[in-house]
């Protein structure tokens, strides 16, 4: 230990009540209270760049609700899990020097999945609800609005860079020098202050007030104040200079925010319509799973009749085993049908970010509701409507002129618009168009910024600096004061000659390739938005034609068969002819509900490449109704 006189005392205590201060005040905001103010400061960002962006505001929060219909179904089933990470964040186990108390504390939400205490029965999910468990429980949803997110905090940062900075020290020094004789011992506590500020054209400011507190315990125990100020002024005159040269990244930032919500918006529609056309593709296959399983009854049905009358004499033995055959190969049909159906189910829990291995099933209520489509009456069986065109006269002659008729427009449904309104809606609608053309913009903002750093830089750099610092051994001088005419004045012209800018000539090269990337990406795009938006017309089309027909196959399969049995039984029929008509049967009706299920798909699909299908943030969608359009437009 260094041996210091009573003196040191005094000059101790106030240095311990100095740092004391310090430490409350660095106390006072906790890394709880920062993350509150960032968030804070995002979400603002998130509002104005979607009144910017949508033309609306609403709650944007990426706070997950502790409740999710995932948590509860590993919770309330026993289902089986990894450990608490399955859960949810706030039920991982405490990690030592954690920085906040109680975080993280996930909210609970409102809704009707918290009665899940127990299931006797599978959970059924309509295709709304459905929509509602892949907002709240998708890890791609939420990941997408986490980017949106992040995307903010990234403007966060730029706009910090032009705001005023304030930075302070404190720092004390205790010293004891034995190299001197006598020995010199004192105490130096100093305290500065900085602001720096960034201008948006490019101006630097920096000023800076320092104090001193210098005591010798030694030589008489002298002490004395110091205090100076030193200000600092950076003008670039030529290269890096302009508003448009140093705002460049913060408005790049600004707009990266507005592509982060267009990105999620257009990502809402996608998933919407993702959920919607594989929820009715399980609904088809499970249609396919009954007709399957009905067709197998008739098999069995159909071999067992064969067989009685093969007993009777009155069938051969080889269509007997044709029958048998049949039989096993309706039952692997049956199978595989079923097998099928649990592969797509158990995708769709995955895309809904529900476990695999939850019961759940989905509402067929859903599919009985594609019978209102055009094309389609609600009578038995799913047979068509019949259609408005002229009748065409039955009988005729063999050699008569065929005349081929266009599948009929008189029914079409809603969405089924021009293909020259269909696209200019598409173009005029489509969120993923406007960040293209966006990215346009910012590659000719990029050629500009490169061009810049071809140029010679000129910086006029200026300082003055008055007042007077202390030490341990100027302690004995007298305080300090601030003076302007006993200051130091310097101003600084720099010129840096453009001989050496290949890396930059590269860049500005490289910057115009760039820009007709992001044309061609442009048109690209345009291009696949008008093949896509053609593809999803025709195939409207076709699935509605498709109906007519299969609706009518049906019809025609269905008496074929009962015709067909009645023959067999008066001997009139042989069992390849029932067979035959069968599988024809089995094939009309899986292809009516195909069609069916493929016209709502189209519709859904056409509407997401138009850009005029609307998803909220619960990810529910709005339909487009073209009538209700013309109707708000008058």
């Amino acid at each position: 230990m260094i041996p210091l006189n009573r003196d040191l005392a005094g000059p101790c205590l106030a240095v311990i009540l100095i740092w004391a201060a310090v430490a409350i005040l660095s106390g006072c905001r906790t890394p709880g209270a920062y993350r509150v103010d960032v968030d804070q400061k995002a979400q603002g960002i998130i509002a104005e760049k979607q009144e910017q962006a949508l033309g609306r505001k609403g709650p944007f929060s990426i706070e997950r609700p502790s409740d999710t219909l995932r948590r509860q179904l590993l919770e309330h089933t026993s289902l089986p899990s990894t450990g608490p990470a399955s859960l949810g964040t706030d039920k991982l186990p405490p990690v030592a020097h954690w920085p906040e108390d109680g975080f993280p504390n996930a909210s609970r939400s409102q809704s009707q999945w918290q009665a899940l205490s127990s299931m006797d029965e599978p959970l059924t999910l309509s295709l709304v609800k459905a929509l509602e468990v892949g907002a709240r429980n998708s890890s791609d949803f939420q990941t997408k609005k986490e980017a949106v997110f992040q995307a903010a905090l990234v403007l966060y940062l730029e706009q910090d860079s032009f705001r005023n900075s304030l930075q302070g020290q404190i720092q004390s020094l205790v010293r004891s020098d034995a190299s001197k004789d006598p020995t010199e011992q004192g105490a130096l506590t100093s305290s500065k202050l900085t602001g720096t500020r960034q201008f948006e054209d490019g101006m630097q400011l920096t000023t800076a007030l320092a104090f001193d507190l210098a005591t010798l315990f030694t030589r008489g125990g002298s002490s004395s104040f110091g205090l100076a100020g030193d200000v600092s002024l950076s003008i670039p005159l030529l290269r890096g200079s302009g508003r448009h040269i140093v705002t460049e990244p913060l408005q790049q930032a600004e707009r990266n925010v507005v592509y982060a919500l267009l990105e999620f918006e257009r990502f809402k529609k996608e998933f919407a319509v993702t959920v919607g056309s594989d929820y009715l593709t399980i609904l088809k296959q499970l249609d396919i799973v009954r007709n399957v399983q009905e067709d197998y009854r008739s098999r069995i049905v159909s071999a067992r009749r064969s067989k009685r009358l093969a007993d009777a004499g009155r069938l051969k033995e080889i269509e007997v085993d044709q029958s048998s055959q049949n039989e096993l190969a309706a039952r692997q049909r049956w199978v595989s049908a079923q097998e099928q159906y649990k592969k797509q189910i158990d995708s769709f829990k995955k895309l809904l970010g529900i476990p695999p291995d939850a019961d759940i099933s989905l509402d067929p209520d859903e599919l009985k509701r594609l019978a209102e489509i055009p094309g389609m009456s609600s009578s038995d069986n799913g047979a068509a409507g019949e259609r408005k065109s002229t009748p065409v006269k039955a009988h005729l002659p063999a050699d008569a002129s065929v005349l081929l008729l266009e599948p009929d427009t008189s029914q079409a449904g809603p969405l089924e618009l021009s293909a020259r309104a269909a696209i200019e809606l598409a173009l005029a609608n489509r969120l993923d168009m406007r960040v293209a053309q966006g990215k346009v913009f910012d590659a000719q903002r990029a050629v500009v910024v490169a061009a810049d750093d071809l140029g010679a830089e000129l910086t006029l750099l200026g300082s003055a600096s008055i007042g007077e610092r202390r030490t341990i051994t100027t302690a004995d001088l007298s305080n300090a004061r601030l003076r302007t005419d006993d200051g130091v004045f310097s101003a600084l012209l720099t010129l840096d000659l453009p001989f050496e800018r290949t890396a930059e000539a590269v860049t500005y090269r490289n910057s115009f390739i760039e820009l007709e990337q992001a044309v061609r990406s442009v048109q690209s795009l345009e291009d696949t938005v008008k093949l896509s938006v053609r593809n999803w017309l025709r195939d409207l089309l076709e699935a509605r034609e498709t109906l007519y027909i299969q609706a009518k196959a049906v019809s025609l399969a269905l008496k074929r068969v009962k015709s067909i049995t009645l023959f067999m039984d008066a001997g009139r029929a042989e069992t390849r002819d029932l067979l035959e008509a069968q599988n024809a049967l089995l094939a009309s009706q899986n292809d009516l509900t195909s069609a069916r299920v493929n016209y709502r798909i189209a519709e859904l699909e056409i509407q997401r490449d138009m850009g005029v299908l609307t998803v909220t943030d619960t990810g529910l969608w709005q339909e487009y109704s073209p009538e209700a359009q013309e109707n708000a437009e008058k």
